[in-house]
């Protein structure tokens, strides 16, 4: 068995997470403000994710050690659970993502935060519009890297980059995969999931200190598996109730 302290994908996750944490520093502030004063004056953040990126949103949700208040916009037809051709083509379809949203209570003054590696795509690039039409504090969770060199599959020429207050730049490689092999003409090893999860729960840490710093305490998940856990969750969550697609 090979030893994981000197694999290439190690080295180079290693690698990535350093320079995350060299140069999103600023921006993971800013978002971490936003939330923080989005959920101050009881509001919600957003999280949506299509293709592999919905399960960075997952991160987000109702998760032990997560904050509760947060509405995951998740719909399985942009996802690979279902069939991925099917919906990787949803993914480029303009006009869904106002569809999807309406059945979500977004409110103005809160945050949304919209996963996508590529950033190119028409349904994140558009819930992102929608998000800014309505008043909400955009995050664009993506790779800046690819971004730049792929052609945007949005009507109007967009990119999530663009359109975001605030960019949280994942560092990836075009493409995504991290790895090349001698002999072998493409890559292999992703980095978007690993990389999208840091940056996901780095926020949270970041919200978290921000309510400690006050003296408030943060809305957090306990573990349902520890004993205290669902009489605990059960009343954060009564407070969100109708807010959170789900309670």
């Amino acid at each position: 068995m090979a030893d994981l302290r000197v694999s290439k994908y190690h080295a180079a996750v290693v690698s990535l997470l350093d320079k995350i944490a060299r140069t999103q520093g600023g921006s993971l502030e800013r978002a971490a403000q936003a939330v923080f004063q989005s959920l101050r004056a009881d509001g919600v953040l957003h999280v949506f994710g299509s293709g592999h990126s919905h399960a960075v949103a997952e991160e987000a949700y109702h998760r032990a050690g997560g904050l509760v208040p947060v509405d995951a916009i998740q719909e399985a037809f942009l996802t690979p659970l279902t069939r991925p051709e099917l919906s990787g083509q949803l993914e480029r379809m303009s006009g869904l993502a106002k569809l999807i949203l309406e059945g979500h209570d977004l409110r103005a003054g809160e945050a949304l935060l919209v996963i996508s590696n590529s950033g190119i795509n028409a349904v994140p690039v558009e819930v992102a519009l929608e998000g800014k039409q309505r008043g909400l504090t955009v995050i664009a969770l993506t790779s800046l890297n690819h971004s730049h060199t792929a052609p945007t599959r949005q009507p109007d020429g967009k990119r999530l980059f663009e359109i975001a207050d605030i960019v949280l730049d994942t560092c990836g490689e075009p493409g995504d995969a991290a790895i090349a092999y001698d002999g072998f003409a493409g890559k292999v090893a992703p980095t978007s999931l690993l990389a999208g999860s840091y940056l996901v729960n780095s926020l949270v840490c970041r919200v978290v200190e921000l309510h400690l710093e006050r003296g408030l305490i943060p809305p957090v998940y306990l573990s349902a598996n520890l004993p205290g856990g669902d009489e605990h969750n059960r009343a954060l969550e009564a407070k969100y109730r109708g807010r959170i697609r789900g309670l």
